[in-house]
């Protein structure tokens, strides 16, 4: 599917522009202290012209013959657009998690980490997160490292994603 820029794009968001629509796929989890699982996702960026988009994220757990089993995670925010690439994200789980990012883009790519992160007193331990999301061949592929439950940073979810 061709992307067209919106007449209305805030000239901040330029950097992030490519993730804006709806984009759709599968992905691998693992983590210390969990089994290995795979799910399918849909995340979805809109804008309205100001320099921000929202953002929608949910996932399913998938069996290996891609079906779905249960669902899994959702979250939703706002990733606002600053000069000169500088973008911060706001996250809310429904796990009980809010998160705040710092980061950078530039063309096609977007790299942010974790500057705060606070729970409910009923959340698992959760204390900060890395994302980077690209886009490959028009694709938007992503991976999430974090650290819990006593771990140190490192993989726990990535995807390769379709527009639609």
């Amino acid at each position: 599917m061709a992307f067209q820029f919106p007449d209305n794009l805030h000239p901040q968001c330029g950097p992030v522009a490519w993730m804006l629509g709806t984009w759709a796929g599968n992905g691998h989890g693992d983590y210390p202290t969990i089994e290995p699982y795979q799910f399918g996702q849909e995340l979805i960026f809109t804008h309205d012209g100001r320099p921000f988009f929202h953002y929608m994220a949910r996932a399913w757990i998938i069996d290996e013959a891609g079906e779905k089993v249960r669902d899994g995670a959702l979250e939703t925010g706002f990733l606002r657009c600053l000069p000169e690439g500088h973008v911060e994200l706001l996250l809310t789980h429904n796990t009980g998690f809010v998160e705040i990012y710092y980061g950078t883009a530039e063309s096609g790519k977007l790299e942010l980490s974790t500057d705060a992160v606070v729970r409910t007193h009923t959340a698992k331990e959760y204390v900060a997160g890395h994302r980077l999301y690209g886009n490959v061949d028009g694709d938007l592929l992503y991976a999430y490292d974090m650290a819990a439950m006593g771990e140190a940073l490192q993989p726990h979810t990535w995807a390769k994603l379709q527009r639609r």
